[in-house]
């Protein structure tokens, strides 16, 4: 079994349990591929150099970082270069044999840059641009595949290489979630996606209306009613790992009880494939 593990980057999640159970995994001998957010480390980083922040929402009504130049300078210090650090030392000194990447590494992750996003300001629908982010359309399989064969566990991470009208590339930014469900996808392995909630709730105000497990496309639409926020992000990224070839995506809480063997076992919310509706 190959599972990716998506470890959120919000102030509220602790990456020591995940850390562990990556390592309790491969001690297993179950091949596992991490990728990580940072969003708490990169507004520190733009705190640090006099930059606000800035967040915008798609027609769609999902929530997502508007990344202008300078946004995307602050990405590559704390990215690659503070937070997959951090975490590849976490799992060495858990005695696995981590190596950090970011998707520019070996073209990684890899598609067209989005100079521009549609967005909603005031009730209104507008186009912003200046934006550095990317669609990713290839993923290097190859790269990860050669990895884990030789013992390590790849540490992923933003920036992607992004793909100019030219055929130049560009580092920019893009979604973590949707960065780890492109690796799920391309590895036909299962995704966890750690986040500091359980799972996805009914009522986003109430924990006990957790989303168990969704089976059928009518329980896959109570799903994406029910996600608000930063949440309909995850879902979308779960529907794509799902079609690209993952087998299931749990949505889950990091700072449970060996959170990955957790969710596996079936904590959190568990999306199937056969939930999707046909396309």
């Amino acid at each position: 079994m190959t599972v990716v593990v998506k470890i959120g980057g919000a102030k509220a999640v602790d990456p020591e349990g995940a850390l562990a159970d990556v390592a309790a995994l491969a001690d297993d001998g179950e091949d596992v591929v991490v990728v990580h957010g940072g969003s708490t480390m990169v507004d520190e980083t733009l705190e640090r150099l006099g930059i606000e922040p800035e967040y915008v929402e798609t027609p769609g009504g999902v929530v997502g970082r508007f990344t202008d130049e300078a946004t995307m300078e602050a990405f590559k210090m704390a990215m690659p270069g503070v937070v997959n650090t951090d975490l590849v030392a976490g799992l060495q000194n858990q005695g696995v044999d981590a190596v950090g990447l970011s998707g520019v590494d070996g073209g990684l992750l890899t598609g067209p840059r989005k100079s521009a996003v549609r967005v909603v300001e005031d009730g209104k629908k507008k186009i912003k641009r200046g934006d550095h982010s990317g669609t990713i359309e290839d993923v290097n399989d190859d790269l990860l595949t050669r990895l884990l064969d030789g013992g390590y566990t790849p540490v992923a991470s933003v920036p992607m290489l992004g793909v100019e009208d030219d055929g130049s590339y560009t580092p920019v930014n893009s979604d973590a979630d949707r960065s780890a469900a492109a690796v799920a996808g391309a590895l036909d392995a299962d995704l966890v996606l750690l986040t500091d909630t359980r799972g996805v709730y009914r009522d986003p105000e109430d924990p006990e209306t957790l989303i168990e497990r969704v089976s059928t496309p009518a329980e896959y639409d109570e799903l994406r009613t029910a996600a608000e926020g930063f949440m309909k992000r995850k879902v979308m990224a779960a529907e794509e790992a799902l079609r690209g070839g993952a087998p299931s995506v749990v949505v889950a809480d990091a700072n449970a009880d060996e959170p990955i063997r957790s969710a596996l076992r079936g904590t959190g919310t568990t999306i199937e494939r056969d939930a999707l509706p046909e396309e």
